[in-house]
């Protein structure tokens, strides 16, 4: 009883409960003050202002805002640190809570729970699609499922960088915690009450738009667009604040001798990544404040028959949305640079090139976003530029690849399952960045445009750049924040059933989408052959859920029956393994100094950091 007291007392639920009431109040206010001016019945203006008012609630009831509100009214605000007086330790997780690990585990354990939410979309629809005909869905209900898809895992990657970036970061610079705690906090927060519009976008009508809003659908769309909209436009704060605090943290927080060549690697990714979300997060929240406000009061933004142009919408969003490809893919590509090294007992290769690297990819970046346009209508000369500058990416990205070729060449490699997922990750990623150029060149794309070509393509992408270093990173640092082991054996069968499932569904994917098979359609003519192929993909897609849950049994079980894993289990030389599993509240309770390289494994006599009582630390 004193458990489910303590859930139920706890700073999410009294969130989802301010949530409700924020909607209610919000949506009743409005309603009354057009009941008032004797306006039309319309439930939507009442919906939209309700889903705002319902963050700051969620906000409110949660305790995000409480410090800042007693600061505005002349209140001291400390920072709490450790749990809540007469709560044990796992109560941290449900409340607000300013430490940076806390934090990190928050957006983690979330990250999961909103992939298997999103995978459960993905399975619904696939069984939908596996036999030609109507099988158990409706059409408005499978463009809802595969729509609902799409933007739930973008939100459950972005989640999981989050993850990483705040678990990670302050341990390997050496700072105590990020540079604005609180700011920190509501990072984290603000995403749950945007997780929730989305859901419950869903369930008043869903929308039939894709995860990409584009008009004109958006603008004649049930109810559930604009709630779908308000989401995404509301998580675009967490981006921003949240990639804000890292950079001020990275720049002023570092350790004794820590220059920026001798970070760790991850580091530099984490900053391009961030980089990009401080920059283009704006451009995509005015697209969709564009579709709210032209849907409730009128603003014509995007309709030709009155002077507007749907395809600036196209523009606003993809310049933000093909570089937050890389806000995705950058950290994970630093998991890899990180991991191979400790697992191949060798320098890593090119350490300065694939710190600028990550650099080049997000400058880069933002000159590609209208190679996704190039069927819309735009100029040829326009056309022929994206296409060069979408084969330029290859180029830092190619870096990566042949240093991490030339970090494993003759090591002493061990296949531990976070260097398998390394491995795993590089292959499919390498298949994801062959495929991409095909899309870039014009001939070709106005081929394939919209084919599950596509499909096959970006899942490659997103599978190799971000979802196998996610796995990696988290059975790799599982023991740094559990402080015990996982079991190998179930690890290890995680990566045979989701690597081989993974390839029988982007192949297929992309082989039915040379047949000509269009993504986004709920049904398909038998003649053309595809449902075997689909049958195919369909049965990939179950045993990668099943391999996923395999992972969540194997780290939630291992929390309590595997034995203790030490302060440094894998022999890393990054700073955060230099201290005890869990590390302390504050992280270094002795600062350190770096004196040497961050990679140079196996060279006799090198040491990285030095504990230095003396050193005044930040």
């Amino acid at each position: 009883m004193g458990t489910l007291r303590i859930i139920a007392t706890s700073g999410l639920i009294r969130g989802l409960i301010g949530q409700a009431i924020g909607a209610a109040l919000g949506f009743g206010f409005v309603t009354l003050i057009r009941l008032g001016m004797g306006l039309e019945s319309n439930p939507e203006p009442g919906a939209v202002f309700g889903a705002l008012t319902s963050v700051i609630g969620f906000l409110a009831g949660a305790g995000v805002l409480t410090d800042w509100s007693k600061w505005a009214l002349g209140k001291e605000t400390p920072l709490r640190h450790g749990p809540q007086p007469g709560k044990p330790e796992w109560a941290r997780y449900l409340h607000v809570d300013y430490n940076h690990k806390v934090i990190g585990i928050q957006y983690a354990v979330t990250s999961v729970l909103v992939l298997l939410v999103g995978g459960i979309f993905a399975i619904t629809f696939r069984i939908e699609l596996s036999l030609p005909g109507m099988q158990f869905l409706t059409y408005e209900q499978y463009n809802t499922l595969f729509s609902g898809h799409g933007i739930v895992m973008i939100a459950s990657i972005l989640l999981g960088v989050g993850a990483m970036v705040n678990y990670l970061v302050p341990l390997m610079i050496g700072a105590s915690d990020m540079a604005f705690p609180r700011l920190n906090a509501f990072s984290y927060w603000v995403s749950v009450p945007a997780a929730v519009l989305i859901l419950t976008g869903m369930a008043i009508g869903g929308w039939d738009t894709g995860w990409v809003a584009y008009p004109p659908l958006s603008l004649i769309a049930p109810l559930g667009v604009q709630l779908f909209v308000l989401g995404f436009f509301v998580n675009g704060f967490s981006s921003i604040a949240g990639s804000i605090n890292l950079l001020i943290t990275v720049a002023t927080m570092r350790a004794k001798g820590m220059s920026l060549f001798k970070m760790p690697i991850f580091v530099w990714a984490a900053v391009a990544a961030a980089l990009i979300q401080a920059t283009a997060t704006q451009t995509v929240g005015m697209a969709l404040l564009m579709v709210v406000t032209q849907r409730v009061i009128g603003l014509n933004f995007f309709d030709p028959a009155t002077g507007g142009d749907p395809v600036l919408y196209q523009h606003l969003f993809w310049f933000y949305s093909h570089p937050v490809v890389y806000v995705f893919v950058l950290p994970g590509l630093g998991v890899i640079s990180e991991l191979l090294p400790v697992f191949s007992r060798k320098p890593l290769f090119g350490y300065r090139w694939i710190a600028l690297s990550s650099l080049g990819i997000a400058l880069v970046g933002f000159l590609v976003w209208a190679h996704h346009m190039f069927v819309a209508g735009v100029d040829n000369t326009l056309r022929v530029f994206f296409m060069y500058a979408t084969m330029f990416v290859a180029v830092p990205t190619g870096v990566k690849f042949f240093s991490w070729v030339a970090t494993m060449w003759e090591g002493k490699l061990s296949f531990e399952t976070p260097m398998l997922f390394v491995l795993g990750a590089i292959s499919v990623f390498l298949i994801g960045g062959v495929t991409g150029p095909i899309l870039g060149n014009i001939p070709t794309d106005m081929h394939l445009h919209d084919s599950y070509w596509v499909v096959g393509h970006f899942h490659a992408t997103m599978f190799g750049g971000f979802v196998f270093p996610f796995f990696a990173a988290l059975y790799y640092w599982y023991p740094k924040f559990s402080g015990r082991m996982y079991k190998e054996s179930l690890g290890k069968l995680h990566f045979w059933l989701m690597t081989p499932g993974f390839w029988l569904m982007s192949l297929g994917q992309m082989q039915i989408g040379l047949l000509g098979m269009r993504r986004r359609v709920a049904d398909y003519d038998p003649s053309l052959g595809y449902d075997t192929t689909h049958v195919v993909i369909t049965v990939a897609g179950l045993i990668i859920g099943w391999s996923v849950l395999i992972m969540a049994y194997n780290l939630i079980s291992s929390a309590r029956s595997q034995p203790l894993a030490g302060n440094n289990p894998w022999n890393s030389r990054s700073p955060e393994w230099q201290i005890s599993s869990p590390p302390p509240e504050f992280n270094y309770d002795v600062p350190f100094e770096v004196v040497g390289e961050p990679y140079d494994y196996g060279l006799a006599g090198s040491v990285y950091i030095r504990m230095d009582p003396s050193s005044s630390g930040e």
